[in-house]
């Protein structure tokens, strides 16, 4: 072996052959055509990603919306509940009032009765007393020769009269 022929000359050429074998089984261009197919897959997950992000923004832009007009929508109920609720409430308040009128009327209406029956009761009652008293009066005033005297005027005014 020549003297120029040393270990470090042997690494050199087994590495230039090893270089010109990788370039003839175009080993670079596999490597730069996978880093390539991994950029285009990697921009494409990018993409893919970018859109998945404005799909959800634009997903909680619109049940933000939807929320918002949920929570419009039930303070609208609780106050049409409310007004309805005051509505109900004074539509019971009037006809409790009406009622209590109907039946302070009723009961007015049958202490008057009740009254005019009792003074009609105390009229006979002393009409009663009062014929009672007058029978009894006329009975002890009268006598026999007073009957007989009434008895002979009443015949005598049948006579005139009819006579």
């Amino acid at each position: 072996m020549p003297h120029w022929v040393d270990a470090t000359f042997v690494a050199f050429v087994a590495f230039a052959i090893f270089f010109a074998v990788m370039f003839y089984l175009k080993v670079p261009a596999m490597i730069l055509s996978a880093l390539d197919a991994r950029s285009n897959e990697i921009a494409k997950e990018l993409h893919e990603a970018r859109r998945l992000r404005e799909e959800a923004e634009k997903l909680h832009a619109e049940y933000t919306a939807k929320r918002a007009a949920a929570d419009a929508e039930a303070q609208e109920i609780v106050a049409t509940a409310k007004e309805q609720a005051a509505l109900v409430t004074e539509e019971t308040r009037a006809s409790m009032q009406a009622a209590m009128a109907r039946r302070e009327r009723q009961a007015d209406d049958r202490i008057a009765a009740a009254g005019t029956k009792a003074a009609d009761e105390v009229r006979a009652a002393a009409a009663e007393a009062a014929i009672a008293a007058a029978e009894k009066m006329i009975r002890d005033r009268m006598s026999d020769s007073a009957q007989a005297g009434l008895v002979q005027d009443g015949a005598a005014d049948l006579k005139r009269k009819f006579g």
